[in-house]
């Protein structure tokens, strides 16, 4: 049975070098352990980064250069949503998000307006 295991949370999806690297250590000591007991074991290691803020560009973070495998390590926005959901899911919740938006502007617009005037 396979085990899913929590990294330390990434709290932006533009990380500076040092959380990369964090991720990346994390990532090759679990891979080490699994792999010590057994050898054949294969492995896959991802890296999700839930959307991309470059968007329609590639997300291409410098910080992430040289640490991963951006084509086999890195799924992001469409890509990670799709894996976990299948096709279309990353559709489905720009939608979902889009519908929740306009349902609740009126709310959201007061709550903005309110925290505002408090400042």
């Amino acid at each position: 049975m396979q085990r899913l295991r929590k990294l330390p949370e990434i709290k932006t999806v533009k990380p500076n070098i040092d959380v990369f690297k964090s991720v990346k250590r994390q990532l090759l000591e679990w891979v080490a352990m699994r792999a010590s007991k057994d050898g054949n074991v294969k492995i896959k290691t991802i890296l999700a980064i839930p959307y991309n803020p470059y968007e329609p560009e590639p997300y291409e973070r410098w910080t992430l250069q040289g640490l991963f495998d951006l084509e086999h390590e890195v799924m992001v926005g469409e890509e990670f949503w799709d894996f976990l959901g299948g096709k279309g899911t990353y559709e489905d919740l720009l939608n979902v998000f889009e519908e929740a938006g306009l349902e609740l502007y009126d709310e959201i617009d007061e709550k903005m307006r309110s925290i505002k005037n408090k400042n």
